[in-house]
């Protein structure tokens, strides 16, 4: 039933995600500031179905669900716990939907804690960012899906990649994402900005603080 879950949840984001292309978009168009209202409330809707759908795949790593695909060919049921939940991104589709998981993260951020921009700019920004992950969604859900079923299941995983069963690995790829995935927001603000043609110096201090951050976790 968890992958169930999770595979509903991803499709459901798909949705949402187009919607948050669609709407926010035709709303700056007509100059609606209902329209362009609709991006904040479900960008951050998008992260909770992100993140259920997250949360459901390293459940099924935590508990050794072998009925799943992803699981048999990642994990082993005597494998440290903490090398379980790294599992989840230890391969292809799961690696896929840390991405996506990080990114609808940062546009809830924007949606969050974007106040301070001009409605239109945001609802752009946040267009962008729906556009991005539209396609990450669709990706994800018609060629790398993660919750696939086995039927028989084995009675045990094939374990991870030896290789990647090392601390340093474990945080190297959330890092990494945070970085890669983080500077999405500069390229969202960078197109919003060519939309609208005001590429100046409140542009500038408005993108800033997202791409020091992104920056950071790279350097991390």
């Amino acid at each position: 039933m968890i992958a169930e879950l999770g595979q509903y949840a991803l499709a459901l984001a798909l949705a949402l995600s187009l919607v948050q292309v669609i709407v926010p978009t035709w709303g700056a168009a007509k100059g609606d500031a209902t329209l362009m209202g609709v991006a904040g409330p479900v960008a951050i809707a998008l992260f909770g179905f992100t993140a259920f759908a997250f949360g459901a795949l390293v459940q099924l790593y935590v508990t050794s669900d072998f009925t799943v695909i992803n699981v048999v060919e990642n994990s082993h049921s005597k494998m440290p716990l903490i090398y379980k939940i790294t599992s989840t991104w230890g391969n292809h589709e799961g690696s896929m939907l840390l991405w996506v998981f990080v990114l609808s993260l940062f546009a809830a951020l924007v949606a969050l804690f974007g106040t301070n921009l001009p409605d239109k700019l945001k609802a752009h920004v946040l267009a962008v960012q729906g556009m991005i992950a539209a396609a990450f969604y669709a990706f994800i859900i018609f060629t790398s899906n993660p919750f696939l079923r086995l039927v028989p299941p084995p009675a045990e995983g094939r374990d991870l990649n030896p290789i990647l069963q090392d601390p340093g690995l474990a945080i190297h790829p959330p890092l990494l994402y945070l970085g890669y995935v983080g500077l999405s927001v500069s390229f969202a603000f960078a197109v919003a900005a060519l939309i609208e043609g005001r590429i100046d110096a409140a542009w500038a201090r408005w993108t800033r603080p997202w791409t020091l951050a992104a920056w950071v976790f790279l350097t991390l």
